[in-house]
């Protein structure tokens, strides 16, 4: 049963990213209004992980590009990572999320398959 999550997994990520343009956190977050709705791959280290929040994980990835305002990218999921980890995922750029609560995100790559990069 494992194998077959796994070769799944594997099979969607091998779908979802062939259609995704590859790109850098900061080009990410400089293109954000044109990139509204469309996939995206992102490659980087994992500086924060929040795990189990509204049945998703916000992983945060820095890939050494931008500056303050854009060297850093959430991704969310339902897969994890580790702080540390080089991972690379594949997700939908989502703009203007409000959660409520004062939790309010202008940028959110969302629905992400995230690969941890040996």
């Amino acid at each position: 049963m494992k194998k077959l999550l796994i070769t799944i997994a594997l099979s969607l990520f091998v779908s979802t990213s062939a259609f995704a343009a590859k790109m850098t956190v900061e080009e990410v977050n400089k293109q954000m209004t044109e990139l509204k709705g469309k996939q995206v791959t992102v490659t980087g280290k994992v500086i924060k992980v929040n795990n189990g929040i509204m049945k998703r994980n916000f992983v945060h990835v820095q890939d050494g590009t931008g500056g303050k305002d854009t060297n850093n990218l959430i991704i969310t999921s339902k897969q994890t990572a580790s702080v540390g980890d080089n991972i690379t995922a594949t997700g939908t750029v989502v703009l203007g999320t409000d959660f409520g609560m004062g939790y309010m995100y202008p940028l959110l790559v969302e629905q992400s398959v995230i690969k941890v990069n040996k």
